[in-house]
């Protein structure tokens, strides 16, 4: 299974680095790569969520999201197409008051048609642009407050 781990700086306070993470049906507003959402089975801090996602073609996968606030994410896998697992989290750590260090880790299992050089092009490129996308969006709301 092919995995990541990356931590970035954001310029915004840990609560709303953690509203941006969790409110997942807005990311197809500032996630280019994401094409529509659907959350399913809300219960508490807990729920699905289906992704329709252009990332080299479309795909389509769901994974169990659980928030844990006021700082970690995590999720794991139900199914999807190409994809055998996708687990990973997001940890947040408050860097003074308006600052949060993000670490965000992924493990993705791919079906064994799917080329090794495109698992290591979505890790590579795809994850800091992700992580660049959220600083983007956690700091123009930080700056609006």
């Amino acid at each position: 299974m092919a995995g990541a781990t990356k931590t970035i700086t954001i310029n915004a306070p840990l609560a709303t680095v953690f509203q941006v993470v969790t409110d997942v049906e807005r990311y197809p507003d500032f996630l280019p790569e994401v094409k529509s959402i659907k959350v399913t089975n809300k219960r508490g801090a807990e729920c699905d969520v289906h992704y329709v996602a252009e990332v080299v073609k479309t795909i389509k996968y769901t994974v169990h999201l659980k928030e844990e606030p006021p700082d970690r994410v995590s999720w794991t896998f139900v199914d999807g197409e190409f994809m055998k697992d996708n687990k990973g989290n997001w940890l947040l750590e408050p860097q003074g008051e308006n600052a949060t260090k993000v670490t965000y880790n992924v493990e993705v299992g791919l079906g064994a048609l799917v080329p090794k050089t495109i698992v290591n092009a979505l890790i590579d490129t795809s994850l800091p642009k992700l992580l660049e996308n959220f600083k983007k969006r956690a700091e123009g709301m930080a700056a609006k407050k």
